[in-house]
């Protein structure tokens, strides 16, 4: 309920530091702004009196920080009770077990596995009843 009422604050607040932004003149709003006239009206030199909008642009941007800050520090503590109660990733299940490769013994044939999904071992094997026959690569230019 907390999160709901800070974010409906923040996009309210949001609102407001666009609409007050937007409805204040720039300090060069005419031609000789655009291309270095108006020296008066240097960055760091003298200014009038605080307007309302710029009163209005100051209070909404620290409001705007503090939802923010505020908003980030929720969602981190939300987000480390998520991984506390996840299993450890080591605790995955387990993988398919696999024979051992051990060469068969002299005389003896080797043992019939299926292939994996998607590997082409070669023609016959399980499925159609035969022995697996080795592919033999095909024939190279040189051959």
């Amino acid at each position: 309920m907390v999160l709901i009422a800070l974010i409906a604050v923040h996009i309210i607040v949001c609102l407001i530091l666009i609409v007050v932004v937007l409805l204040q003149s720039g300090k060069g709003a005419d031609l000789a702004g655009a291309f270095g006239g108006g020296g008066s009206q240097t960055a760091l030199g003298s200014r009038g009196a605080a307007t309302v909008l710029s009163k209005a642009t100051t209070i909404a941007a620290v409001l705007f920080m503090v939802t923010s800050l505020a908003l980030a520090i929720y969602s981190s503590r939300r987000t480390s009770k998520v991984s506390q109660s996840a299993p450890p990733v080591g605790q995955a299940a387990p993988a398919a077990q696999t024979p051992p490769l051990t060469p068969p013994a002299a005389g003896q044939p080797p043992p019939q596995s299926a292939p994996p999904s998607g590997a082409a071992q070669g023609t016959g094997g399980p499925a159609t009843g035969q022995p697996a026959q080795p592919q033999q690569p095909p024939a190279g230019p040189g051959k």
